[in-house]
């Protein structure tokens, strides 16, 4: 098995290599583009062709930490990265962040690409509003990658949610926002430093001053924090998603010093073909601590 994925990932990664130049540097090209649907104008990065893939980022990120793995995956697959409402460049919707609405709402970007199914990926908030997608759309979902975090309203959540040390979920507000304000610098070094297994080798500095710029600017602190404001209703939601199984393949990939093995847990509740991959030494920025074991692990299963 570990030589057969190590062997697909080989072939891939040599069939890029030996692509002529300028055909590589056309299907590994990213391009930006806007369309605005269901009363959001979303950002979002697309490149390659064939089947297509959805990226869909985290918190104290955007869609910018997919490029790696979109120049990656462009050779063969057509790739979607978009920025959720609220966050990046995409604009604030006047209601409706949460998990739910927040996947129908990049449904209904997918569907205006005209793309009928998609494999679809998820990392953090982005994991949740993953499967918030793949559980309303499941004919339309091929596979379903769900990346270090939770499930709200599966399974032992609460423990996590809970969790006094996990103090940024209920951290939000006028004062908290007045606080924050002008250190939003020191407010993310929590995020980048403390969930990842060594601070120094997490989100790298020309990333880390993008981020904190992206989420400075006006209303975008309250638009990323009503996510976690949603969290309540998310299990209630959840909670009645998972009476009905995912019947997709599923991945839920997360790092060893972060949720893996929690996520494994939960995703096996919602799912009956699942495929959990714990990376070692790894935190929860599973793209910048473990770029090549992350990597392997998404191609070999998408």
């Amino acid at each position: 098995m570990a030589r057969t994925a190590a062997y697909s990932v080989f072939t891939l990664l040599l069939s890029i290599c030996l692509a002529p130049a300028g055909a590589r540097a056309r299907s590994n090209e990213i391009t930006s583009h806007t369309a605005t649907v269901e009363g959001v104008t979303f950002h979002y990065m697309s490149a390659g062709h064939g089947d297509a893939v959805i990226l869909l980022h985290g918190y104290a990120e955007d869609s910018r930490m997919w490029k790696p793995l979109i120049h990656v995956l462009a050779e063969h697959f057509t790739v979607i990265a978009p920025d959720l409402p609220g966050i990046g460049e995409s604009s604030i919707p006047t209601a409706g962040l949460d998990m739910k609405t927040s996947a129908r709402r990049v449904h209904s970007l997918v569907k205006s690409l005209r793309i009928q199914h998609a494999r679809v990926v998820g990392h953090d908030i982005g994991l949740m509003v993953s499967y918030a997608y793949a559980a309303q759309f499941p004919s339309e979902v091929d596979k379903l990658v769900l990346m270090d975090a939770f499930l709200p309203g599966v399974g032992d959540w609460e423990s996590i949610y809970n969790n006094p040390a996990i103090w940024h979920f209920r951290f939000n507000g006028s004062t908290p926002e007045a606080l924050v304000a002008g250190r939003e610098r020191i407010y993310f070094e929590h995020y980048w430093n403390d969930f990842a297994a060594d601070k120094n080798h997490s989100i790298p500095e020309d990333m880390r001053k993008a981020y904190t710029a992206a989420y400075s600017r006006p209303g975008r602190i309250r638009s990323g924090w009503a996510y976690f404001v949603s969290f309540p209703q998310a299990a209630k939601d959840f909670e009645m998603l998972a009476k009905t199984q995912l019947t997709m393949p599923v991945l839920s990939l997360g790092g060893e010093k972060a949720n893996g093995d929690a996520l494994g847990r939960q995703v096996k509740l919602v799912a009956t073909n699942v495929k959990v991959v714990v990376v070692k030494n790894c935190g929860h920025w599973m793209m910048e601590e473990s770029p090549k074991e992350s990597m392997q692990a998404l191609i070999d299963f998408l």
